[in-house]
């Protein structure tokens, strides 16, 4: 059966406005008209075959039915006008706090350069004169700054968010970020958006600021050797990524769009003078903020005193506000970044993420995830696994070793906040502290909701985890399966889910070691006297079927690459519900083959 990605079951159509519903609110790529019919819409018709030209909902709603019934058709026309008023492009409010209350660098020139006493640079896009055009979308952030589907059809949407037009109507400066960081554990000196250009921030539906950046939009003052292009393959793993984070419910920045530039980027992916023109792309990044630890520890590093201050105020004031007026707020400002970076990386642990660059500069003040470079979720169990290339010879931020590099860059945070003065050093030392403790609460508090426990069994988890990485079994596949184990049964044997998971070709000797786990896990489970319902309710919102495995994120590439984007907005649809069983998708639960691939399993930097 195929994948019902597109798939909308017709509610039986009835005199009530309400109850002829047109899901407008959600603008969904399935987006149809409750009318008692069934109808499947395929990727192509996504959006255009859905919208015309206009800009209300009133005026553009287009129902792919051979007939409707008018009196249905007018009674989700009432309904949609009483929605709220979408926006379109000309519509969008920028502003921008960072650049009207921090300070910035008075050159004014795209040049590379050393910029001092400032938090940013100004810096536009670089138009590639060519004919920019969408590869996908993100219907929830559309919804989230209210834009109007029919907008994002346009061809204008495309030129603006691949940077070859400006926002219609808007004055906001447009800019490059400065800051520094510790890459690999050694101390880097002035880094900055090298390909990114920030637009500005945009209000959302219920009122918070949004920061929207293009990244791969052109070169800044910060873009070193650079040509602050980006290409397609990387550009869609961090749209989907980014969002296939959200989705798995971990603490992320967001992605608006994605879209193709026309023109072609030179790459080395591999920088073995392998070099070849790939396509040209650009990403809408969204974040409630963009300030890094970096953003802290270059000023500090070049005594930069008052800008420190003047950041981490700027920070209280728009992020952390229930600080202000507290006796020692910058002291408040690092227990809240300790505290949001452990559930962070324990979140990352609990799905099997890998970041693969945890340099300090890819750390966000707000413990979300940022910066999607070749990022990796670990299926066959390897606790050194690491998606990055470069990272190979040290696995400094391999899969185990991140919640210590967290721990790392945010000693590396407090000494920016100390060195300035912000924060005596015992006070920063104490609440660092803290961390392994934290860490050790919320590790064990997911880990237990995976194994379907009331109460954290070590014995139990490190068995599971020893034999997962004695067998290489699937990370998230294993973990999905143990909901199939019945602690009533009496047999020894695996359940199939679980069999399915672990292999068939063990040797006797692994196939009874998994055996007597089972029976110590059953036995603990019939302890606990908790429904199978329960338990398996419990499981299966920790425990997801669906993540952005690079194999499937490479199939999605290729197929852009030629001019196909249904592979991305299928994928897209698939992990926008990871934790819910999905008829026909079994191919996207699959591992990626036994042997490792360059270039699909694991990547370089180079993007």
């Amino acid at each position: 059966m195929a994948c019902p990605f597109f798939k909308s079951n017709f509610a039986a159509c009835s005199a009530s406005a309400e109850r002829a519903s047109v899901m407008h609110s959600s603008v969904r790529s399935s987006y149809t008209l409750h009318c008692g019919r069934q109808a499947v819409l395929p990727p192509t018709y996504m959006w255009r075959s859905l919208f015309a030209t206009g800009r209300s909902l009133t005026t553009s709603l287009r129902v792919p039915v051979a007939s409707v019934d008018k009196r249905c058709f007018a009674m989700a026309q009432v309904h949609a006008a009483t929605a709220t008023r979408l926006k379109s492009l000309e519509d969008l409010q920028v502003t921008s706090s960072y650049t009207s209350e921090l300070p910035g660098d008075p050159v004014t020139e795209n040049r590379l350069r050393q910029v001092e006493n400032a938090f940013w640079s100004a810096a536009s896009p670089t138009a590639t004169q060519t004919d920019p055009y969408l590869v996908a979308f993100s219907q929830e952030m559309a919804e989230e700054l209210e834009l109007d589907p029919a907008d994002i059809t346009r061809s204008l949407f495309a030129e603006v968010f691949t940077g070859n037009a400006s926002i219609p109507g808007s004055s906001s400066q447009t800019y490059a970020m400065r800051y520094g960081g510790h890459q690999f554990g050694s101390w880097a000196g002035q880094l900055g958006d090298g390909r990114v250009v920030n637009l500005g921030e945009v209000e959302g539906r219920n009122g918070q600021k949004w920061e929207l950046q293009l990244k791969g939009a052109g070169k800044t003052p910060y873009s070193r050797m650079a040509d602050g292009r980006a290409v397609m393959r990387s550009s869609i793993r961090e749209f989907i990524g980014s969002e296939a984070m959200f989705h798995l419910g971990v603490p992320t920045s967001r992605a608006l769009s994605i879209a193709g530039t026309g023109a072609n980027v030179v790459r080395d992916m591999f920088y073995n003078g392998d070099i070849k023109y790939e396509p040209g792309a650009v990403v809408c990044r969204m974040a409630h903020s963009w300030v890094r630890f970096g953003s802290f520890q270059l000023p500090a590093a070049l005594e930069e005193n008052d800008l420190v201050k003047q950041l981490a105020d700027y920070v209280i004031k728009h992020h952390y506000s229930h600080l202000q007026g507290k006796p020692d707020p910058y002291l408040g400002l690092l227990q809240e970044v300790i505290s949001r970076s452990v559930k962070l990386v324990a979140k990352w642990q609990a799905v099997g993420f890998t970041h693969g660059v945890l340099n300090t500069d890819n750390m966000s003040i707000l413990g979300e995830t940022i910066d999607y470079g070749p990022f990796g979720f670990i299926e066959r169990f390897d606790p050194n696994f690491t998606p990055n290339t470069t990272d190979f010879a040290g696995r400094r931020y391999a899969f185990r070793n991140q919640p210590q590099v967290v721990q790392w860059n945010l000693m590396a945070l407090a000494t920016s906040l100390v060195t300035v003065g912000l924060i005596e050093k015992e006070a920063a030392e104490e609440a660092l502290s803290l961390f392994s403790q934290h860490l050790n609460t919320q590790y064990t508090a997911n880990m237990t909701a995976k194994l379907g426990l009331q109460k954290y069994d070590k014995d139990i988890a490190v068995e599971l985890l020893t034999n997962m990485y004695e067998d290489k079994t699937d990370f998230t596949n294993t973990f999905r399966s143990l909901a199939s184990v019945q602690p009533e049964d009496s047999s020894d044997d695996l359940p199939g889910p679980l069999q399915e998971a672990v292999g068939t070709e063990l040797t006797p000797e692994r196939q009874q070691a998994w055996k007597q786990w089972l029976g110590q896990y059953k036995a603990a489970l019939k302890a606990e006297g908790q429904s199978h319902e329960q338990r398996k309710q419990m499981q299966d919102s920790a425990n997801p079927c669906y993540i952005p495995r690079n194999h499937l994120l490479q199939k999605a590439i290729e197929q852009a690459e030629a001019g196909d984007f249904s592979e991305v907005n299928r994928l897209m649809q698939v992990l926008k519900k990871p934790y819910e069983q999905q008829e026909g998708c079994e191919a996207y639960t699959e591992p990626a083959p036994v042997e490792v691939r360059m270039g699909v399993e694991c990547l370089s930097c180079s993007s």
